[in-house]
């Protein structure tokens, strides 16, 4: 396919459109039922000089089994992946996100955490137990996260470590979406005017599968 076909392809497709193939690509995935498409715009990187129309942008964990691409059987061309770990926001992560969806069109952007993930598991291990020679850097990483833990730990329930790495896990997700909502007057005014959708979704290390949430996404909230 070449690179026009591409941007063709990926111009015009809302955000509804984009879960769509991202929902059908996870499942051919799972099944192991690859797109032969897919396989084609990664042979013809010539092809792809010429621009890019995202269909999708993803703010996705760096940890090495989540290959954003491979999990949703995309091509080329089709995602603008941003990764860093643990999946937080920051001002240089907006940045991208503001990017990919006012040059290059893009309208839905995911955030996705996934299973096991070690930002998470570090910062329940720094919030129970402080480590004064933490790196400065992965500080960083685990001050985003923290509110997320420190919330469930406040709630007074007795959780068990793996149902807290469960729900911090998704709360970090929530909280990151929430951060693109209401940190962005851009990403405000392309959900307003043009139609742009911010989800979070989960990556299961044991499945393949991708859960999608909903009903978190909508500004105001």
């Amino acid at each position: 396919m070449s690179d026009s076909g591409t941007r063709n392809r990926n111009a015009t497709v809302s955000a509804d459109e984009a879960l769509t193939r991202l929902r059908e690509g996870n499942a051919r995935f799972v099944d192991g039922d690859r797109c032969i498409d897919t396989y084609l715009s990664h042979t013809n990187l010539d092809g792809h000089l010429g621009g890019q129309a995202p269909f999708a942008v993803v703010l996705g964990c760096s940890d090495s089994r989540v290959p954003v691409e491979i999990i949703f059987d995309v091509g080329l061309g089709d995602l603008f992946v941003i990764r860093v770990a643990g999946n937080i926001v920051a001002p240089s992560l907006i940045g991208s996100v503001e990017l990919a969806a006012a040059k290059f069109g893009a309208r839905l952007v995911v955030v996705l955490g996934h299973t096991g993930c070690g930002a998470i598991e570090a910062t329940v291990e720094e919030v129970k137990e402080p480590d004064e020679n933490q790196s400065t850097h992965i500080n960083a990483i685990v001050e985003c996260i923290r509110p997320s833990v420190e919330q469930l730990l406040a709630s007074g329930e007795d959780y068990d470590r793996d149902t807290l790495m469960e729900m911090a896990i998704r709360l970090n997700v929530q909280a990151t979406v929430r951060g693109l909502l209401h940190g962005s007057e851009t990403i405000e005014r392309l959900i307003r005017e043009q139609g742009l959708k911010v989800v979070g979704a989960e990556y299961s290390l044991e499945t393949g599968v991708v859960d999608f949430f909903e009903g978190i996404t909508e500004p105001g909230e």
